[in-house]
């Protein structure tokens, strides 16, 4: 359907002198203020095709051609591809929603009659319904009881209906010990005021007593929820302790390849794009495994190619962006892993302490 555009030549929005359909100043397009509902749907539906046509004509060379979208994006290249900021917030969401919505844990097991288990029967029961089954060759049988005897998923209903059997730690040592306060003081201003009775050198230091003031409004407010709580506020921080990592990484680079005389904000650039194909490419293995059955035997094996080809990525998009040889692209990977592993050590302490803290 084709657009109606104003024969003024003045922007409505910030008043410029126009010399096309489209402000050179503010970029609005000088389209007709009185459009009819076809037109302006016509036109919302074409910004958002434009939108999807630039994702997926990004998505190919993300997944398929290490350090191309960086080199384009540095050389002007830039509006036939999504913005890589634009790009990594859309494409985390979808990843984080995925990875967090995949990693709940089962502590109890129901069978076919309804009644929970515990772990220990609910294995046992397993283990004995495998050694009577005769359709399992003893192969198949020393398999199947080396993954239940380590608490992993069981799919089938063949064993007494088991979905799942997941050890969970709080198992051995009671729910919410770890996130239980080491004080027996019921609110904060009680234990602030014990504190005071003791040796200055007996007190709890700063941290401890934040730490402390966390975990008794958290147990007050929402009793055996309070760890289950506590953790869902860290996995909800995640994606923004990431937005501390990126940049990090890119100070990484900065220092790893200073002789390459690069400006920050174009290690910047590779940073979120490395991460974009990162978050997408394990979003892609997350539902493959979730689609593939596990009676198949090869998500080992899924683990293993994933693994490969992230590492196989990040050498070639270095080769590319910086253009060293194989063997300083090799070394300076190796210092770049422990460098982020430092990085990314930094950012989940910081994590935990912001959650604990605020």
């Amino acid at each position: 359907m084709k657009k109606h555009y104003r024969k003024e030549n003045d922007c409505l929005n910030c008043g410029s002198v126009l010399q096309g359909n489209y402000c050179h100043n503010c970029g609005q397009e000088n389209l007709e203020l009185h459009e009819s509902f076809g037109h302006m749907m016509n036109h919302a539906i074409s910004d958002y095709f434009h939108f999807d046509h630039q994702f997926f004509h990004t998505l190919k060379p993300l997944l398929f051609k290490p350090g191309f979208l960086t080199k384009e994006y540095m050389a002007g290249r830039r509006a036939q591809y999504l913005h890589p900021v634009k790009m990594y917030i859309f494409i985390s969401i979808v990843y984080f929603l995925l990875l967090f919505q995949n990693s709940h844990k089962v502590v109890t097991t129901k069978p076919a009659t309804g009644k929970p288990v515990t772990v220990e029967k609910a294995i046992d029961s397993v283990n004995n319904k495998i050694a009577h089954d005769r359709n399992l060759s003893t192969e198949q049988k020393k398999k199947i009881e080396k993954e239940v005897n380590k608490a992993k998923v069981v799919t089938t209903s063949t064993y007494g209906g088991i979905v799942k059997v997941t050890e969970s730690p709080d198992d051995k040592r009671g729910p919410n010990k770890w996130f239980a306060p080491s004080t027996k003081d019921t609110t904060y201003e009680q234990y602030l005021a014990n504190q005071k009775k003791l040796p200055e050198n007996e007190q709890d230091d700063f941290m401890t007593k934040l730490w402390n003031k966390k975990k008794i409004e958290y147990h007050r407010e929402y009793g055996d929820r309070a760890k289950g709580v506590f953790l869902e506020e860290i996995k909800h921080n995640t994606p923004k302790m990431m937005f501390l990592l990126l940049p990090l990484f890119a100070l990484i680079l900065k220092v790893a390849f200073w002789k390459n005389k690069k400006f920050y904000v174009e290690h910047l650039i590779y940073s979120f794009h490395f991460h974009c194909f990162l978050f997408l490419f394990l979003t892609i293995a997350i539902l493959l495994q979730l689609i593939i059955p596990s009676s198949w035997g090869i998500i080992d094996w899924l683990n293993l190619l994933v693994t490969l080809y992230i590492i196989w990525y990040i050498y070639r998009s270095l080769r590319v962006v910086y253009h060293r040889s194989i063997f300083r692209t090799i070394t300076k990977m190796l210092g770049m892993w422990f460098m982020y592993f430092a990085a990314f050590t930094f950012c989940l302490i910081m994590l935990f302490v912001v959650t604990a803290i605020l």
